[in-house]
């Protein structure tokens, strides 16, 4: 019998990720703070908030595999979330600008069975990024387009970034937002077969 899937995120990406793979799953959106966290460890912070997110929305079914994940950017151990407003966008791409930083993803499986969780698998993933160097008016520019307000890093390497980006070292999918090989362990070691194909 096919195991039940919930993503416990709202992320539009990270479902076009499952889509994509032909990965059949429910939305259940878990609400967990992210600001004021007292962990120093970018990968135990990611790892961290994964975990909350899929545990609130684990609470809340009998049955399933609850898929929970958190993606940070990293730029010489500084955290860079969501930017506040335009200006801390660019900021933030100036900062990145002409330098390496790193995209960590924490990926968490709960397994619930008759309302128990009878397993917890938590990984995370780590991508450097390296940006070229970008003038003000290409930042001016991408910032106007909107793009950068709701990602973390204030970009979206999916995006309108692209053209901006020298290269990775890593998995892609973990800097859109959901490392997909990790996501596909997590799920074959729960007995779901995810091959490259359309689950049945």
């Amino acid at each position: 019998m096919r195991r039940r899937i919930i993503l416990a995120s709202a992320s539009p990406r990270r479902r076009e990720l499952l889509s994509q793979v032909g990965i059949p799953f429910e939305v259940i959106p878990a609400d967990v703070p992210e600001q004021g966290r007292p962990e120093t460890d970018p990968c135990e912070l990611a790892r961290t908030l994964a975990l909350e997110k899929a545990q609130a929305t684990a609470a809340r079914i009998d049955d399933g595999l609850v898929l929970g994940a958190d993606t940070i950017v990293v730029l010489d151990s500084r955290i860079l979330g969501k930017p506040a407003d335009a200006e801390d966008a660019r900021a933030m791409l100036r900062a990145l600008s002409g330098c390496t930083h790193q995209v960590i993803t924490g990926v968490v499986l709960i397994d619930r069975q008759h309302g128990e969780t009878v397993a917890t698998d938590v990984a995370h993933a780590v991508t450097d990024v390296t940006f070229l160097p970008w003038s003000d008016e290409a930042i001016d520019a991408y910032v106007a387009t909107g793009e950068p307000l709701d990602k973390a890093g204030a970009y979206a390497i999916q995006g309108y970034a692209a053209v901006l980006i020298e290269g990775i070292c890593g998995c892609y999918f973990n800097v859109v937002g959901l490392p997909l090989a990790v996501v596909a362990r997590m799920l074959r070691a729960r007995g779901v077969p995810v091959n490259p194909a359309p689950l049945a």
